[in-house]
């Protein structure tokens, strides 16, 4: 059988751990930073585990990422 291959923007944007969660960036940080709060820029630095169903489809993406 031949490999299956990983989708290449999910390995560029997701990360995952020894333990087997998802890590990602937070979302709504590309653009309109002006209009957001600053509480919300804090809160929004580096990296977040994300939820469960969203875990499910990004381990789907990347099959040999277990």
């Amino acid at each position: 059988m031949p490999k299956m291959k990983t989708k290449s923007s999910a390995k560029k944007r997701f990360k995952v751990t020894a333990t087997g969660l998802v890590v990602g960036g937070m979302a709504g940080k590309r653009h309109g930073m002006i209009k957001r709060s600053k509480k919300f820029i804090r809160d929004a630095r580096g990296t977040r585990v994300l939820s469960e169903p969203d875990q499910k489809l990004i381990k789907s993406y990347m099959p040999y990422a277990r």
